[in-house]
């Protein structure tokens, strides 16, 4: 373990590690550091259920294709929390890391910041003191009361497909989840809206005529589709002819086109041909992400033809968007799918297993690395509940 990862450690024994919304605790500790969030890179500020990864790794590389120096904050991380933080196109290092987390510590003093308020703190100190052009900042949960609310004002307020999660903390409903996330909209900002269900989009589009935003929704303002292999995008400005993403999956066409709606509200110039770039080179791992080499694929594929994706949904919108790539690959490759899933509590397993019933044909379910995850037998029981044939299993490995 390193420096970091024992500073990191020991911070979080002494922070809450639990969800505690609100704006308060962090700006008051950040006025002691001379407000670092009021001096950040013109941000593009991204909310949403699914997709917020995705469509933040999107404008990163349109961005960087165009020219600019671009900050990224994101969460979580896959293996290091280095990846949360990204300045200039590279994860910060330790030291400048180490750097900031005990600079915000000591400005915190007994205060009770949560870790997840610690690290967005930090970031905003090792952001506010880059010489990046843009940041792209995305929301840990909801939007009003999230820690990276604090920000005066953004280039565009971006809101991706919202849908039920979270619910203990953001309401029981998607309207009301969808109020919650319209919490980072700014009066004279572009409220930049992903497709939604018809009454998630008039909540937004109510929310941020409210707020003084300018709605820029998709529909409305703009929309797109493909053809040909292509990516179109239209709006009053015109209409792109547009490289695909890399990307696996119709709902990464969404998200894609999202990003570039951004762009255009945002006012930022980038010629189609530039767009086309940072949609072709971008990448977010565990995003139906195909595994090519390592244990697994050396244990399975190489003896048996399988292939092995990766993918982080855990919700029943991100359970959708996954059957329909599955069935997109089926009908070109007809095999049998096979799930391997491990989840927390707090998810509603029984409705994610439901989007896969009569699609997949077998789920195996593990019990996550987490403390709050459901058992292998329990997610096992939950899932013959949603109709599908399971077998619990002790590890990934033997699943």
């Amino acid at each position: 373990m390193n420096q970091l990862e024992i500073a990191l450690e020991e911070v979080a024994r002494r922070r809450p590690v639990s969800i505690d919304l609100g704006l308060g605790r962090l700006t008051r500790v950040l006025a002691r550091l001379d407000d670092p969030y009021l001096k950040l890179p013109d941000t593009f500020h991204v909310a949403g259920t699914n997709g917020k990864g995705s469509t933040a790794a999107y404008l990163r590389h349109i961005l960087e294709a165009n020219g600019a120096r671009v900050d990224v904050f994101s969460s979580p991380h896959l293996i290091r929390y280095n990846e949360r933080i990204i300045l200039a196109g590279r994860e910060i290092e330790d030291a400048q890391f180490l750097d900031a987390i005990r600079r915000i510590d000591r400005a915190a003093g007994e205060a009770d910041l949560t870790f997840f308020e610690m690290l967005t703190g930090a970031a905003f100190l090792v952001f506010s003191e880059s010489s990046a052009n843009f940041l792209i900042l995305e929301v840990g949960l909801g939007g009003r009361l999230d820690a990276t609310n604090v920000i005066g004002r953004s280039v565009a307020a971006i809101i991706t497909p919202v849908a039920l999660d979270h619910q203990n903390f953001l309401g029981d409903n998607v309207v009301d989840i969808a109020k919650e996330k319209a919490g980072i909209f700014r009066r004279n900002v572009p409220a930049v809206i992903g497709p939604q269900t018809a009454d998630v989009m008039a909540a937004l589009r109510h929310e941020a005529v409210a707020a003084g935003a300018r709605p820029f929704g998709f529909g409305a303002e703009w929309s797109t589709w493909s053809e040909h292999g292509r990516l179109i995008f239209q709006d009053l400005a015109g209409l792109s002819d547009l490289a695909p993403p890399k990307m696996v999956g119709a709902h990464q066409l969404q998200n894609a086109a999202l990003a570039v709606a951004a762009i255009r509200a945002a006012d930022v110039k980038a010629s189609d041909d530039v767009i086309s770039i940072g949609l072709q080179t971008a990448t977010w791992p565990a995003r139906m992400q195909r595994l090519k080499s390592g244990p697994l694929v050396e244990k399975i594929s190489c003896r048996t033809g399988a292939e092995i994706w990766l993918d982080g949904g855990h919700n029943p919108h991100a359970a959708r968007a996954l059957t329909q790539v599955a069935a997109d690959m089926e009908e070109r490759d007809p095999k049998p799918l096979i799930l391997i899933v491990g989840m927390q509590q707090n998810k509603d397993a029984e409705a994610f297993f439901r989007e896969f019933a009569g699609l997949a044909a077998l789920a195996c379910t593990v019990q996550a690395a987490h403390p709050g995850a459901y058992s292998a037998a329990d997610l096992s029981s939950i899932a013959v509940n949603a109709g599908m044939a399971s077998r619990p299993f002790r590890t990934i490995e033997q699943a």
